[in-house]
């Protein structure tokens, strides 16, 4: 009996001391991140992504089972993951665009209960037929996750954080990959690969009934942001469509948005998007989409990448048995410390990006990937070549955690350039071209193996029995990798090209069509090329050390049409008795107008020379300065931009209004 109570004592030890710990690191998340609700949306999200990862990696962890139940050869083995991806990238583009116009968190909570049925129906399955229909069941219905995702990460969290949190979501893809070839494996080698199934389901559930209940759906164009240090969703109550933000909150917009305007960038006119992203078809979409200079490099480099990864994935086994001659199990130790790589890599460049973005360097986000890629075929190179096992983990462990370090800056760059209305289809048509990269992949490794060693080695995806291997297969596998790396080399350097167009296609984006407003800002034509782009901070400097009196009006790159920055001497205003517009001035802070109905307004500002003002929906409007050199200045329904005359007969592209 006491050695009954003391076994006892030491578990309830062992409880308590886990639960503290638990406590202690689930605190120290909460803060890494910023609160408990903001973790609990970045955890949910990773939840679905590694969910999402889990349901291919799972197919390689129980292939022996599937083997001998279902009398299958590795080539139905891979079939049964390349069918879903497939099929995937094929839905994915008609998704994008519901994600675009429906509610996103309903739409991926039914997701998710769909595929953690088709699941359950695999695991039942008692052919290789119905198998092969519930993976391209799977296939349609969770290629809904990475567009709502990325579209969901972008209204919930702001432009200076979103490489970080990318990183945290992209480590619960990689962890799902880890899961389901351990934990599915274990079950799968005690239970049967239908237990393995049966385990990979039941967590669907719950992950989108707490989706469901607890995240809120926020609104489109990133007006919803989650604040730091919120401690309860249910706390975070989205504005009302007509409320009007105040003026610090109209500064404290997207920082890349912030940044391409303080750096005097303006955007391209022929690409600001001027209707709405919800009206537009799904071919029109496309189109604008690949329109987006920046976006086409993007894409090129991710489906690259991908490319490469997708390739070392399916070989990489088959590679380190044949190569170091070691057993399957130790491979598999091996694997196991590069995706330990690949979720540091993921977590430490995230910070590192945003931290260089505030301090000014706005296409940090495109060149550090570049950099990475680069660094990481380099440090593969020896890692392939040298026949030390120990020597060769070395190197390949950071050369996957730069692999893996470009995905987060990567994909947060992609939101800074794309209208919010088209986030879910930007990511829909990379999705769909990076599939098609994943798919070819095997195919190119084998057929540069087959040249070089004569034959062409059976694929063997991670968690497969790789059976006989034939001489020759080391060699040929270690010289497809080199000529592979490559791939990862031409990512870098589409990137790297990226640097001077990124700038210009986030103001551009900004520029565009915003839910609230309802229509495009007014864009500025181009500066002229015998001037220097000059920021408007400096422009300010400029022209209050010339001694005039300048009234500067910013109605650019605003999320809201009603709010115009003045910074100019107070004056009075007379407001309509039905139609009152509030003036605010104080110091330089900005100035918010709000402007009720159609009809007109007047503001009449005193001193020696008055300037009237009338707003009318289809009149052009007329300012008068003093009366002997009247300048007109005409504003259509839906342009109010101002510029002012030059002497020879054209217009400025500096948004000044300078009095004669």
């Amino acid at each position: 009996m006491s050695a009954l109570r003391t076994s006892r004592s030491v578990a309830a030890a062992i409880m308590r001391g886990l639960r503290w710990a638990g406590r202690r690191i689930q605190g120290r998340v909460e803060h890494v991140v910023g609160g408990p609700a903001r973790t609990r949306v970045v955890t949910l999200f990773a939840g679905v992504l590694a969910l999402s990862s889990a349901q291919i990696a799972t197919v390689g962890s129980v292939a022996p089972q599937l083997q001998s139940s279902l009398h299958l050869d590795n080539y139905k083995i891979g079939l049964l993951n390349s069918v879903t991806l497939i099929v995937a990238a094929v839905a994915v583009i008609p998704i994008g665009l519901v994600v675009d116009r429906l509610k996103r968190i309903p739409m991926l909570s039914i997701s998710i209960v769909l595929w953690s049925v088709a699941t359950i129906l695999g695991a039942v399955a008692n052919s290789y037929g119905t198998l092969l229909l519930t993976r391209v069941a799977l296939g349609i219905v969770s290629a809904s996750a990475g567009p709502a995702i990325a579209s969901l990460t972008g209204d919930y969290f702001p432009s200076d954080e979103r490489g970080r949190v990318y990183g945290y979501i992209l480590t619960g893809e990689i962890l799902g990959t880890a899961v389901g070839f351990v934990v599915c494996g274990n079950v799968a080698g005690a239970f049967g690969w239908r237990a393995a199934f049966w385990v990979l389901a039941i967590p669907g559930f719950f992950l989108a009934r707490s989706l469901w209940r607890s995240v809120p759906e926020p609104r489109r164009g990133g007006h919803d942001r989650l604040e730091r240090g919120v401690v309860d969703l249910r706390d975070h109550a989205p504005r009302t469509p007509t409320e009007v933000r105040g003026p610090r909150e109209n500064r404290e917009r997207d920082l890349a948005y912030r940044m391409a305007e303080d750096q005097g960038y303006r955007p391209d006119p022929r690409l600001v998007l001027q209707r709405d992203p919800d009206r537009m078809s799904l071919q029109d979409a496309v189109r604008y989409i690949l329109s987006i200079p920046t976006n086409v490099l993007l894409i090129i480099s991710s489906s690259l990448g991908y490319f490469f990864f997708s390739g070392l994935e399916t070989y990489a086994t088959l590679f380190v048995v044949s190569h170091f001659h070691t057993s399957q199990s130790e491979a598999t130790l091996v694997l196991g410390v590069l995706v330990l790589g690949a979720v540091c890599g993921t977590l430490a460049v995230g910070p590192i990006v945003d931290a260089l973005t505030r301090r000014g360097s706005l296409a940090a986000r495109v060149w550090v990937p570049a950099v990475c890629n680069a660094g990481a075929a380099v440090l593969l190179i020896p890692g392939f070549l040298t026949s030390s096992l120990s020597t060769s983990v070395f190197f390949c462990f950071f050369g996957t955690a730069l692999i893996s370090a470009a995905n987060p800056p990567l994909d947060a760059a992609r939101l800074d350039i794309m209208p919010s209305g088209l986030w879910g289809r930007a990511e829909s048509t990379r999705t769909f071209l990076r599939s098609i990269a994943q798919a070819l992949a095997p195919l190119a490794f084998g057929a540069m193996a087959d040249l070089i060693a004569g034959f062409r080695p059976h694929q063997a995806p991670v968690g497969t029995h790789t059976g006989p291997i034939a001489s020759g297969t080391g060699t040929g596998l270690e010289v497809s990798f080199l000529v592979m790396l490559l791939s990862l080399f031409a990512g870098a350097w589409f990137l790297w090209r990226s640097r001077p167009s990124y700038p210009r296609d986030i103001a551009t984006a900004a520029a565009g069509f915003s839910p609230l407003r309802g229509s495009a800002d007014p864009t500025t034509p181009p500066a002229s090329p015998t001037r220097r782009r000059e920021s408007r901070a400096a422009a300010r400097d400029r022209a209050k050390g010339g001694g005039a009196h300048v009234s500067v009006t910013d109605m650019r790159i605003s999320e809201d049409p009603t709010v115009v920055q003045r910074h100019d001497a107070p004056t009075e205003a007379q407001h309509d008795a039905e139609n009152p517009t509030e003036v605010q001035r104080g110091g330089e802070d900005p100035t918010e107008v709000q402007h009720g109905g159609e009809d007109p307004t007047e503001v009449q500002h005193g001193g020696e020379d008055p300037t009237e003002v009338q707003h009318g929906a289809e009149n052009p409007t007329e300012v008068q300065h003093g009366a002997e050199n009247p300048t007109e200045v005409q504003h259509g329904a839906d342009d109010p931009t101002v510029r002012r005359p030059r002497r020879d007969g054209g217009d400025d592209p500096e948004p000044l209004i300078f009095p004669r």
